[in-house]
């Protein structure tokens, strides 16, 4: 399996993983997840994000957590033809959650032409 990683500056299909520098443990917090951010991705029936999965791998320990599965399954598809529907959905997400724990988060995203994409962002936690 090949997962593909660059700069979300330059690459549209990169998610991007947005946490605040350092959290308090076990205090709620939110983490926003897109695609897109810099540089838009369609998002048409045609060429479009399936999924974005979200994991958070405590420092320290072997496996990482499943935070989430998100599935976008609208856009535009109607009986009419491609892109005539009245739904899009935008590869977007925000989560709330607490750890206990400094770790890394890691979103995986999938394009349905380009493949999966890959990035990480650490989380600094606080006692």
């Amino acid at each position: 399996m090949f997962i593909q990683k660059d700069d979300w500056k330059k690459e549209k299909h990169m998610p991007v993983i947005e946490v605040p520098a350092q959290v308090k443990a076990g205090e709620a917090f939110q983490v926003k997840v897109s695609i897109g951010k810099e540089i838009p991705h369609p998002n048409t029936t045609e060429h479009h994000i399936d999924w974005i999965d979200l994991y958070f791998h405590p420092e320290g320990e072997k496996f990482p957590h499943q935070v989430g599965h998100f599935a976008f399954t609208a856009h535009g598809e109607a009986v009419t033809g491609p892109n005539q529907g009245p739904v899009y959905t935008q590869p977007e997400l925000i989560v709330t959650l607490k750890v206990s724990k400094p770790g890394t988060f890691q979103a995986l995203s999938l394009c349905n032409i380009h493949g999966l994409w890959e990035s990480e962002q650490a989380l600094a936690v606080t006692v």
